[in-house]
This record gives C-alpha cells, sequence and structure tokens, in this order.
C-alpha cells in the first residue's frame, strides 16, 4: 500500500499539473467543478494535483479526443472504474483473511453472489 499512498500525494500546483497532463489550466478547473478530478487543496483553497489525479487527467483527456466520449460519459467510465478498484480491494482482503484458515471465496454465478467458504471447526473431544 506504501506505493499507493506515495502516488496519491499532492505534489504538482495546478500549471504544473496541467502541463503534465496536455491541457489548459482552465480545463483542470472546470474538470474538478464536474468532479471528473479532485485534487487536494492548500489551507487557502489551492489545488494540488498528485501522480494519480495526472494519470486521470491524461486518460480523460484520451477517451475524449480518442474515443470521442463525451463528459458526462466519461465521468460514468471513472465512477464504475473507481468502483471496480475497490471490489477488487474488497476480494483480495477476503482472499487473505480466508486463506490463513483453509477457506476460500467462491463466486456462485446463478445468485451472482460472493460466497466465503470457511471449513468448520472441529469440536475436541474430551
Amino acid at each position: 500500500m506504501r506505493e499507493k499512498e506515495r502516488d496519491d500525494t499532492a505534489t504538482y500546483l495546478i500549471s504544473v499539473a496541467a502541463e503534465l497532463s496536455g491541457m489548459h489550466a482552465q480545463t483542470l478547473r472546470t474538470y474538478d467543478r464536474l468532479g471528473l478530478v479532485t485534487p487536494q487543496r492548500t489551507s487557502g483553497g489551492g489545488r494540488r494535483y498528485s501522480p494519480r489525479d495526472v494519470a486521470r487527467l491524461r486518460e480523460i483527456q484520451r477517451l475524449s479526443q480518442d474515443e470521442g466520449v463525451n463528459l458526462a460519459g466519461i465521468k460514468r467510465i471513472i465512477a464504475l472504474s473507481d468502483e471496480l478498484e475497490q471490489l477488487h480491494r474488497k476480494v483480495a482482503e477476503l482472499n487473505r483473511r480466508t486463506t490463513g484458515n483453509g477457506g476460500e471465496v467462491v463466486h456462485v454465478q446463478r445468485s451472482n453472489s460472493v460466497v466465503v467458504w470457511e471449513p468448520r471447526q472441529r469440536r475436541r473431544r474430551a
């Protein structure tokens, strides 16, 4: 998780983030207002962009220019990508919790559910 924390550290001023992403600073402000990217803020209200924010800005630009996706579509794609990432983390956590005691995470296709199976604790006979 250390690498992820480093990637979320806000380090760039808006002018630097704009240059790194190949966009105008006003475009970054617009994307912030629309919720496409949410930079951290200084106590004075200035925006600070992380490397992850810059990568997201580049992806927004790629989707818009190369794929022809409008901003509403891009916002939906970002929301779904974030949700998928969160679900991957949750599955990884479930796997970590269950593999230590012989259990496993199983997808039940018909119900579209995820079940955590753990072996039954054996009772000790006295």
